[in-house]
This record gives C-alpha cells, structure tokens and sequence, in this order.
C-alpha cells in the first residue's frame, strides 16, 4: 500500500473534529525539522501552531531524540503498578523543583484530558474522605478542559464543541468570564457572578477548575491577574480546593513558566501537558498538595482509584526530563519575549484591519479575532499554499509557533495572515 495514499485516508480515517463523509481535506507530512513541516510533495511549511501548543523547540531536537533513543535500548515501557523505574523518579524529582512547595504529590498520566479527569476524581474522592458527598465544580464560561467527560462536564455549555453532549454530561457551575483583559484595568464587578456563586453553593462545591489567565480553544481569551488571585481569596475563605489547567501555557508559553505566576497565586491542584515532552510523545501530570494526597490515603479506600495502563510511559517521562533540562537553561525567556515583541510590532497594528474586531497578544501567543467566521477548507488551502500552517477555528485566526522560530518565518506567518484578512473568499 502506498504510504501517502491521501484518498485511503480520507475514505477510512477519522481526524480530529472532523467528518467521516465530508472531511476537510488532510495535508500529509512525510518529515519535520525545526520550524518546518515538509509535505509529500516536498514543499516545506512553517509551523505556527507547534502542533497544538506542544512542539516548543521544534521538530527533531537532537537533544530529545538522543533522550529518546537511549531510553528505548533499556525499555519503551513497564507497567506502573508496584513498579517504578528512574526516568519517572527523575521527571518528578524535576517537576517538584519546579512548582509552588505545596504541590508535592505527582500522578503521571497519559494525556492532558486525563490530567483534568485525575484531578476531577481527586477532589471527589477527597471530599468522600470528608465524609461529604460534594459533586459540583465551579468554573467560568468560554472554557475548555479537554475532550473526555469529566473535562467537558466544565468546558463552556453554551458556546464550546460539546454543546451536543449537554444532556448527558453532569451538571457543573458556570460563573460570567472576566472582561477585564490582561493588559487593560481590572474592573470590581468582573468578580460578582463568580462570588455569588461560590457563597450559594459552598457546601456542594468540590473544586473550582480554571484556565489560569488564557483560556484557549473556548475563545482564546487572555483576562486580568487580579481575577485569579480574587478567586484564590473566595477559595481559601470557604475551603475549597483551586484546580489550575496549565495544560496548555505552562512551560513558557505566556511569559512566565507557568500563568498562574502573573497572579502571584497557587491551585492545590496542577494539571500539565502537551509540551511537557517537547512536543515528542503524549505525557501529562496531576500535581496536588500533601493534604489533599493524604486526606483521600487516609480514607476507608485507603488509596486513589486511577490507574492509566501507560502511566508514567518511561519513554515519555525520558524524553520530559531532557525538555524540562533544556527549558532550564532559560533561553525560552529570551525566545518568548522576542516573539512578543514581534507580535506586537507586526500583529497588533492589524487591530485597525476593518474585519478585525480584537488583536490579543501575550507572550508567544497572538490571536487575531475577526468579525467574520473562516471557511477553514477555503482558508487551510490557502495557508498551505502560502508557506504556513496556521489552523484557526471559527473567527479566530492564532498562532503558538515553536520558541525557537527566527524572526524571518514569524513576519511570513503574520504576512500570511494580513494576506487572507484581505481575501473575502476565505470568510463566510
């Protein structure tokens, strides 16, 4: 069978929110290094979406391949249960170095999804602990968590992908989103929906889950600091444990490694993922606070009721360890704030384009909201064409290119974009 046969793989499989009878038409990509894609038919295109928020430094980084091939020659993976192995002590070792002294206790998963799932079931089984049957999480609108149950239960109801699935998932609380933006002045009232909420229904409350700053795909909102660390103060005053989803900012990607640092606060919970291995191999964590760990040990259960067949993957921790050393040079700060700087040199005057309603920009993100939604078979041909792959999703048009991006291929991918803002055929 041809290993580039396009039309086997639009007959017979299904990509990510896609149709099976009508799909958008997949680009197939035989190699990538550094910051380029290079397709079947040769041509190489610059990656501005670092293959959702995970390849930071880029597509064959030496550093993790050597990490990956030496790992390989001992074991690819072993089972987690009564079992350890060095890469995992290593990753977590690494990982407690990193983040707030509180969180000391790691449940290694295997995807983003499952983190938020993990961190879910720990703050229900802790409050069972308690004796208190507690089921409601509380949130904000335009969220998103990820794609399995728990994780949609407290992405956005209303205006998210799982609109559809509303009547089977559980029935979570939804406060008003801040309007209060990250560079603009923190308004009182942004706090009031969430207050109220929180003060009605603190007894049924498990845990309050929040994107901290940036809410990604549920709109790619970037809100005021002030809003996390008032939302720290209603938690800790009526108990409730904080559940941060940094799966898609930590590591660098707004400025700061992780985006609760802009607040200056600490969840009693951490979910981290995507570009923990660089963007190699799926890993993801739970970071919780001892007494949080302890509490659900100490219960009748005596232990935690979650166990992923490839938890803690030696190949994905192996090649996690030589991402976190590399991130530890700090380079990624310099790199970050070169790609803000550009952004808002090149991006930010296109605030003024007449079907741009909102430009934002914080660290290496830039998103550009238009008022009119894209034809994504119409727009994704055209990128393609022009060099770039950039995959924007109803009127938002953004990019998260790799950190290590020159300034030559990010002005292209901001050319390409002011390109197509001029292209009404792109638009519905």
């Amino acid at each position: 069978m041809n290993q580039f046969d396009i039309f086997f793989d639009y007959k017979h499989i299904w990509h990510p929110y896609s149709s099976m009878i009508n799909p958008i038409p997949s680009y197939c990509v035989k190699s990538a290094k550094g910051i380029y894609l290079k397709l079947k038919n040769g041509k190489n295109i610059i990656d501005g979406m670092s293959s959702w928020w995970s390849a930071i430094h880029g597509y064959n980084h030496p550093i993790l391949n050597k990490a990956l091939k030496k790992q390989i020659k001992k074991m690819s993976h072993v089972m987690f249960g009564g079992i350890t192995h060095p890469s995992a002590i290593a990753l977590c070792q690494q990982l407690i170095s990193l983040t707030p002294k509180k969180l000391d206790c790691i449940f290694l998963c295997d995807s983003g999804s499952v983190s938020i799932e993990v961190a879910m079931k720990m703050l229900i089984q802790y409050w069972q602990s308690l004796g208190q049957k507690r089921r409601l999480f509380l949130t904000i609108k335009n969220g998103y968590h990820g794609d399995t149950f728990a994780a949609m239960s407290v992405s956005d109801p209303e205006n998210s992908i799982h609109k559809i699935y509303n009547n089977l998932l559980p029935k979570n609380l939804f406060a008003n989103t801040p309007k209060s933006s990250f560079h603009k002045n923190w308004n009182t009232s942004d706090i009031i929906s969430f207050k109220e909420k929180i003060e009605k229904n603190s007894l049924k409350i498990a845990g309050v889950i929040l994107e901290p700053i940036v809410q990604g795909v549920g709109g790619m909102n970037f809100y005021h600091p002030t809003f996390l660390k008032e939302i720290k103060i209603l938690c800790d005053y009526y108990r409730i444990p904080l559940i941060f989803d940094e799966i898609a900012t930590g590591f660098g990607r707004t400025g700061k490694f992780f985006a609760f640092e802009h607040a200056n606060v600490v969840p009693d919970i951490l979910c981290l993922g995507k570009a923990m291995t660089g963007g190699t191999i799926t890993l993801a964590a739970t970071l919780s606070s001892r007494h949080i760990a302890n509490t659900i040990s100490e219960s009748n259960v005596k232990c935690f009721m979650h166990g992923p067949t490839y938890m803690a993957n030696p190949l994905a921790c192996a090649v996690a360890n030589a991402n976190i050393k590399i991130l530890k040079t700090n380079e990624w700060k310099t790199q970050v704030s070169d790609i803000e700087s550009q952004l808002s040199k090149n991006l930010l005057p296109l605030i003024n384009h007449p079907y741009v309603t909102d430009v934002r920009i914080l660290g290496a993100i830039g998103v550009v909201e238009c008022s009119r939604s894209v034809n994504m078979f119409l727009i994704q041909k055209f990128f393609v064409k022009n060099g770039v792959w950039i995959r924007p999703f109803k009127n938002l048009i953004y990019i998260v290119p790799p950190y290590i991006i020159n300034t030559y291929a990010l002005k292209k991918l901001i050319n390409v974009i002011i390109e197509a803002l001029d292209d009404n055929s792109l638009f519905i």
